[in-house]
C-alpha cells in the first residue's frame, strides 16, 4: 500500500489564488494579477506550481439538470476490507464522481451521474449487486441542489475580501428544460472536464473547428445555463482536516427553508434534498473534529426543523468532481462494477 504524502497547506496567496478561481475558473492570469494585487508573473508562476503537484485543478462541468443526467445518491455498505477497492471500482467509472469510504471502514458513499436511466439501473440493479463484497445499497435521487455547483462553495471565498469576490463573480443563468448538446459540445465538455483552463487553441484542435467558432460557443454554453467551472483541491491543503457527510430528515413544509439555510453555512460545499425518509443530505468540512462538534451543535443544532440526524465522518476521499485523489493505493477493482 502507498504512504499517503505528507498533507502541504497552501498559504494565504494560494488560498486567495484558488478562491478566485472558483469565482472564474478562465479568468486570465493578468486578470487574477489585478484583483489579487500581485503581478502577473507571481499569478502565473503559482498557479503552475499548483496544477503540476497536483494541489489544484480548474474543471469545467455541465449542469446535471440541463443535460439530461440522472443524479443519485449512493451509499454501499461493504465486508470490512472491501472498501478501498470497491470505492477505487466506482471512482473509475466516468458517471461516478465524489467517492469517499465512511469513517467505519466499511461504507463507500458515492454520487452518480448516468447519462440514461439503462446505465443508472445497470450499476444499482446489475452490477453492485452482483458483487460479493457488496452487502447493501441504499439509493436517493437529488431532487434539488442548495449549494454545490454553480456558484461553488461560500466558505471557500473567506480569504477574498468583497470588492474581489465581486470583480469575478460571473452570474449563472437558472434556465429549466433540458439543453441538446451536439457531437462538439461534448467534445469541448470532455476536454474541459481534464482541464477548465484548456487554451483555445488545444479546444480548436479537439472539436476541430476554429478558436473564434470555439470561443463563441463555449461563451453560448456558459450564458444557456449548461456549463460552469470549479476547482478540485484536497480539503486538508486548505487548512479542513475534518470532513463527514450529514443526512437528516425534515417535514416536507420545512425542507426549503432548512436546506436554504444549511447551504448559506459557510462548512457546507453542499447540500441537496432528496428522496427518500431521510430527505436532506449535506457535506460539511470543518478545520477540526471539535470544529465540527461546535457546528453539529451549535449552527445546525440551532434549526429547530432539523430531526434525526446521522453524522458520518469521511475516513478517505478518494474521488472529487472528476479527479482520483493520489494518496490512495488503487486496488484490483471488482470486475462486476464495470
Amino acid at each position: 500500500m502507498a504512504r499517503d504524502r505528507p498533507v502541504e497547506e497552501l498559504d494565504l496567496l494560494d488560498r486567495q489564488l484558488a478562491q478566485a478561481l472558483m469565482l472564474d475558473g478562465r479568468a486570465s492570469f493578468s486578470r487574477l494579477a489585478e484583483v489579487l494585487g500581485v503581478t502577473d508573473q507571481t499569478v502565473t508562476r503559482r498557479y503552475r506550481r499548483l496544477r503540476g503537484e497536483g494541489l489544484l485543478r480548474v474543471i469545467g462541468l455541465p449542469l446535471g439538470s440541463r443535460v439530461g443526467l440522472y443524479e443519485s445518491q449512493i451509499r454501499v455498505q461493504c465486508v470490512p476490507g472491501a472498501a478501498a477497492g470497491i470505492a477505487d471500482a466506482l471512482a473509475r467509472r466516468p458517471d461516478i464522481g465524489w467517492v469517499n469510504i465512511g469513517a467505519s471502514g466499511t461504507e463507500v458513499s458515492c454520487m452518480s451521474r448516468s447519462r440514461s436511466r439503462y446505465e443508472r439501473d445497470s450499476l444499482l440493479l446489475e452490477k453492485l449487486p452482483r458483487t460479493r463484497q457488496v452487502t447493501g445499497v441504499s439509493v436517493k435521487s437529488i431532487m434539488h441542489t442548495f449549494v454545490g455547483g454553480p456558484g461553488g462553495w461560500p466558505g471557500m471565498t473567506a480569504g477574498l475580501d468583497a470588492d474581489q469576490i465581486a470583480a469575478l463573480r460571473r452570474d449563472f443563468p437558472v434556465v429549466r428544460g433540458e439543453f441538446e448538446l451536439d457531437d462538439a459540445d461534448r467534445v469541448l465538455l470532455a476536454v474541459l472536464a481534464r482541464d477548465g483552463r484548456a487554451p483555445y487553441p488545444e479546444l480548436a484542435a479537439a472539436v476541430g473547428k476554429s478558436e473564434s467558432t470555439v470561443r463563441r460557443r463555449l461563451e453560448h454554453l456558459i450564458d444557456a445555463g449548461v456549463l460552469y467551472f470549479d476547482i478540485e483541491c484536497q480539503a486538508a491543503n486548505m487548512g479542513f482536516d475534518a470532513e463527514a457527510m450529514l443526512v437528516a430528515a425534515v417535514a416536507p413544509s420545512d425542507l426549503d427553508a432548512v436546506g436554504r439555510a444549511i447551504g448559506s453555512h459557510p462548512e457546507v460545499p453542499f447540500a441537496a434534498a432528496t428522496t427518500g425518509a431521510t430527505n436532506l443530505m449535506a457535506v460539511v468540512v470543518c478545520r477540526d473534529l471539535e470544529d465540527l462538534y461546535e457546528y453539529v451543535t451549535g449552527r445546525l443544532g440551532a434549526i429547530k426543523e432539523v430531526g434525526p440526524l446521522e453524522v458520518v465522518p469521511v475516513l478517505r476521499t478518494v474521488k472529487r468532481a472528476g479527479l482520483l485523489t493520489d494518496g490512495v493505493r488503487l486496488y484490483d477493482p471488482p470486475e462486476a462494477l464495470y
